[in-house]
């Protein structure tokens, strides 16, 4: 909840100075005026299907550029800090996280969904249980890597009824990242930061495929892509079993999708960059 208490206090604060600081003729019960402190470290991105715009989940909230258009503009007045985060239908998203602190909801989230493109968002499962900060989906199968309340130990959960009830699967090690084969869910490349990982059984057995670690994506059929740690685009035309270097992307990832066409990254700094061949050549499409 790093940045969910950074809002809070800063509203707590300026609210204080206010009151203290203010004439005797001014009304007391003026808001204070809080600067918006914009995308803050992107978590997760997202193409809607039903616009083309891209939606930028961050410890600040949920942010909305629409297609052609370099501007970022927060969803709602909401403050939401949104961690595991994607797109699975027009206007329809799953994500998880901590909530706005204006909210009286508990730390952990849990799985939740949004079926107006993240005007709101509803609870599905595990509520207050589970802090997803890896979340993908295909169909109804769901995997979600994160944090438990109670024991604060991480692991991955899969769910193969859109998230009503889950199963543990143990993990080579804590998961960065997960990409879901599109021909078949049961099929998943993950990377920790030791290595990349292949399933073919939803989690159920895992094997070692290299020691290269990153951010991944598997857009069709089996052309999958990597960013590694150290900004280097990787693809693989055979699901995952080898790669070869294509581009690079400028910087570490903090965040990595992408659909049929088009591969988005965003960078530490808060940028945004988009490839349109295939991970070859990067532009911004977007800044904070």
């Amino acid at each position: 909840m790093r940045w969910v208490c950074s809002v809070a206090a800063v509203l707590a604060a300026a609210a204080a100075v206010t009151g203290c600081g203010g004439s005797e003729d001014e009304p007391t019960s003026r808001p204070p005026v809080v600067e918006d402190p914009g995308p803050v470290h992107v978590h997760g991105l997202g193409v809607n299907p039903a616009d083309g715009a891209l939606f930028i989940a961050t410890h600040t909230g949920l942010f909305r550029s629409p297609r052609d258009d370099r501007k970022t503009r927060r969803v709602k007045d909401r403050f939401q800090d949104t961690m595991g985060f994607t797109v699975v239908g027009p206007d329809r998203f799953l994500g998880s996280g901590h909530p706005d602190g204006r909210e009286d909801l508990p730390p952990f989230l849990g799985l939740l969904r949004s079926t107006d493109a993240g005007q709101s968002w509803d609870p599905v499962s595990l509520l207050g249980e589970r802090d997803f900060h890896v979340l993908e989906a295909s169909g109804r199968r769901i995997y979600g890597f994160g944090s438990d309340f109670e024991t604060r130990r991480t692991g991955l959960l899969v769910s193969d009824d859109a998230g009503a009830s889950w199963n543990e699967r143990a993990v080579p090690e804590p998961l960065l990242s997960l990409a879901i084969d599109p021909r078949n869910p049961a099929r998943a490349l993950a990377s920790g930061e030791q290595g990349l990982y292949l399933t073919a059984d939803a989690g159920r057995r895992w094997r070692s495929l290299s020691n290269e670690a990153g951010l991944l994506a598997w857009p069709r059929g089996a052309t999958a892509y990597l960013v590694t740690l150290d900004g280097r685009v990787r693809r693989s035309i055979d699901g995952g079993i080898r790669w070869r270097h294509v581009g690079d992307v400028g910087g570490p990832p903090s965040a990595f999708d992408a659909t049929a066409g088009e591969l988005y990254v965003a960078l530490h700094d808060g940028s945004i960059k988009l490839s349109a061949d295939g991970g070859r050549t990067w532009r911004v499409r977007s800044r904070p």
